[in-house]
């Protein structure tokens, strides 16, 4: 009762059935549409962006080592995933989830972490886009955009402060958000065509990287290593390895987007765990490759910059010179990719916690036309515009990957407890080696967010303060699962 009430597996499976009396989603994606998905949202900044950083920042060569660490992670907190997604077919990702089997509580926490992960994430990465948009423009057709309309108004000093930067608005990132929420409102089937396009695009390109940036490797680029620690934890050694997999681990969240379109799968216990595992296996072999040709031509240490792809090209002579317009081409369709799919996710998110009574109704409602989650849609992507466009988001990826770790880790436990509580269920696909990997996943996230610097912590815990009090003063007062309870009935 109350706090820990949860919201029972018949009603979850007639709402993923459609016969609950409620509108809901169309279902028009298959395996491959989920797996192509994943991959747009996972090969991004962590591509682009979050390997050359990562490794000057904190772990060198070995960067490949937290990219597997990561993906290790990932790959056992997507077995426990795979097991729920067949099980609980429908719109909300780990909130729901956690709602079947840990509590409204512990669902709400996750629901909040995943609107930290989703919402700011599109807003960060399309600040990333405008970025690689406005030098693409620069150097290869001569169309300089004026400062003050490609850069936020304001900038941070130190950790905390926003002091003003001179410019008026990034208007090339609310641009990118503007357009990707409007083909989300028109429908998903026309979303997913549009980002299997990019998908096929920017994994060319980096397969293009990868091959030919081999031929141009330094070996002694990749010595030591492990670069000694500087006497700090994080600060390269191997702890250093452990802070840049919890950084990196910001680039590894496409693979839960595919869960929050549960609702829009044809067959979902089939091809929901083919999604999720083929997008996760995929993308951290390309990772793993990725860094280790970018480390291999240029030096760690030269990778610090907001375009370390182009960087490491550089180094490598003018025999690649001709990869550097596809790569601003491919990040540009990689970091747009990620956006829609962050833009995707999130609106899938609100529709599920509303439909619960945890959020007003608006946020539940459905198109009549396009069978979208529409005005959800409009409002994250608004919100997304006007962060993008008018604020820096200093360390927000860090604070996205905390936020996600905790809804790893909560997902991990839930499989362990509906296993414990209610073993016969019917379970499509079954986490194997039960209860080994969801512990393995509930302590290597949990080493890579202690891994993470204290104001990450911080943050994390102002942001929850701040779900907390939502859900006290609204979403308790107003939960359709409690108030069934209380009248006597199962929700």
């Amino acid at each position: 009762m109350g706090l820990f009430s949860k919201k029972s597996l018949e009603l979850l499976m007639r709402e993923a059935d459609g016969t609950d009396g409620e509108p809901t989603l169309k279902r028009t994606l298959g395996a491959l549409n989920l797996t192509l998905l994943g991959i747009g949202a996972i090969i991004g900044a962590g591509i682009f962006v979050l390997t050359g950083t990562a490794a000057a920042q904190y772990a060198g060569p070995a960067i490949v080592l937290s990219f597997v660490l990561a993906g290790t992670g990932c790959l056992f907190a997507g077995l426990c995933y795979a097991e729920f997604a067949s099980m609980i077919p429908i719109a909300g990702s780990a909130y729901t989830y956690g709602y079947a089997t840990l509590g409204e509580l512990v669902a709400w926490i996750i629901g909040w972490d995943l609107i930290l992960e989703y919402l700011f994430a599109a807003s960060t990465v399309s600040v990333g886009w405008s970025g690689y948009f406005t030098s693409f423009l620069r150097d290869y057709t001569g169309l300089n955009l004026p400062a003050a309309l490609t850069n936020a108004p304001f900038s941070v000093e130190g950790t905390h402060t926003l002091v003003a930067s001179g410019a008026i608005i990034n208007l090339p990132a609310m641009f990118l958000v503007a357009i990707l929420t409007t083909l989300l409102v028109v429908g998903i089937q026309e979303s997913a065509r549009i980002n299997n396009i990019i998908v096929f695009v920017k994994v060319t390109i980096v397969f293009l990287v990868i091959g030919f940036g081999f031929m141009y490797v330094r070996p002694e680029n990749w010595q030591p290593f492990i670069p000694p620690n500087q006497g700090e934890f994080g600060q390269f050694g191997l702890s250093g390895v452990v802070r840049a997999a919890g950084v990196i681990f910001f680039a590894y969240i496409g693979f839960d987007a595919v869960s929050t379109a549960a609702q829009e799968a044809k067959n979902p216990q089939r091809d929901l765990p083919i999604g999720i595992l083929a997008s996760l296996t995929i993308c951290t072999i390309l990772y793993i490759l990725m860094a280790r040709v970018m480390t291999g031509v240029a030096h760690f240490s030269e990778l610090n910059v907001p375009d370390p792809v182009y960087v490491a090209i550089a180094k490598a002579g003018p025999g690649l010179e001709w990869l550097k317009p596809l790569i601003g081409i491919g990040a540009i369709a990689g970091l747009a990719s990620v956006v829609l799919v962050m833009l995707l996710g999130q609106p899938r998110i609100f529709y599920a916690m509303a439909r619960d009574g945890l959020l007003p109704a608006v946020f539940g409602r459905v198109h009549p036309k396009y069978n979208t989650p529409h005005i959800s849609t409009i409002i994250t992507g608004g919100f997304a515009m006007v962060v993008a466009g008018l604020f820096p988001i200093g360390l927000l990826g860090e604070l996205v990957s905390i936020g996600t770790l905790l809804a790893f880790v909560i997902v991990s436990a839930g499989v362990l407890v509906l296993r414990y509580q209610q073993p016969n269920l019917h379970r499509p696909f079954r986490t194997p080696l039960v209860p080994l990997v969801p512990i393995l996943s509930i302590l290597i996230c949990g080493y890579m967010m202690y891994g993470l610097p204290p104001d990450t912590w911080f943050r994390l815990l102002i942001w929850l303060a701040l779900g907390l009090a939502i859900y006290f003063l609204y979403g308790r007062r107003h939960s359709k699962v409690q108030a069934a309870e209380r009248a006597g009935t199962i929700y």
